[in-house]
């Protein structure tokens, strides 16, 4: 019988342990929203959107204006590539498989100001 209940409890401490860190924001983007806020409203409105993207959460960030890069960078803040924006509006061709691969997991922010 214990070794029912530990069988069965095994997938549930795994399940547990895979999720610890979902849902938390790296402080550098909380920090990078804190600077954003700081600025006059952007015109379209700043906004940073969580994507799975090589197997790895990184976060796309708008940029504050016309023909300027949207960064997308990795938890700690480093910019990977621009997967939009730009004068041609397609980034800057670092990370073109980026809208057929990447998954949308979540906004993280909209400034709503």
């Amino acid at each position: 019988m214990k070794f029912i209940i530990l069988l069965l409890a095994v997938p549930l401490i795994n399940e547990q342990c895979n999720n610890k860190n979902k849902g938390k924001v790296p402080e550098c983007i909380m920090q990078r929203i804190e600077e954003i806020k700081k600025e006059a409203k952007w015109n379209p409105p700043a906004e940073i959107n969580e994507y799975e993207f090589r197997g790895k959460n990184v976060y796309l960030i708008s940029s504050n204006c016309c023909d300027q890069y949207n960064n997308l960078v990795d938890s700690d803040c480093q910019v990977i590539c621009a997967p939009s924006g730009g004068i041609t509006g397609k980034g800057d061709g670092k990370c073109n498989d980026f809208t057929t691969v990447a998954k949308h997991t979540r906004q993280i922010w909209k400034d709503d100001r």
